[in-house]
């Protein structure tokens, strides 16, 4: 995941998504979700967003503006509960469904 920390997303409507601040890995050790930092302002009103992997692409930079783009909207995005370090994770998934990760 090296280099994916910190990267910029935007939706496909080219909306500011956020940042990826963390990748959570399933036991054989492949991403299963990412965690974006999203809304607010310079950090403040802030808050830590669990997305499925597979609701983001990653557009190689000759293509593209931005490297990854996540397909959803920030509207699809907001009513998605926040990511708390040690509490049940919540994912939101490519369909704007939210799923629980085993």
């Amino acid at each position: 995941m090296k280099g994916i920390l910190g990267r910029d997303v935007r939706s496909t409507a080219d909306e500011d998504m956020g940042r990826i601040v963390d990748v959570l890995v399933d036991e054989r050790g492949h991403p299963r979700a990412a965690i974006i930092d999203f809304g607010g302002f310079l950090g403040v009103g802030s808050r830590k967003i669990a997305v499925d992997w597979k609701a983001l692409h990653f557009v190689p930079a000759a293509d593209k503006k931005y490297g990854i783009v996540l397909e959803l909207t920030r509207d699809q995005v907001k009513p998605a509960p926040e990511f708390k370090e040690g509490k049940p994770v919540v994912i939101l998934g490519a369909s704007g469904t939210l799923e629980p990760l085993p």
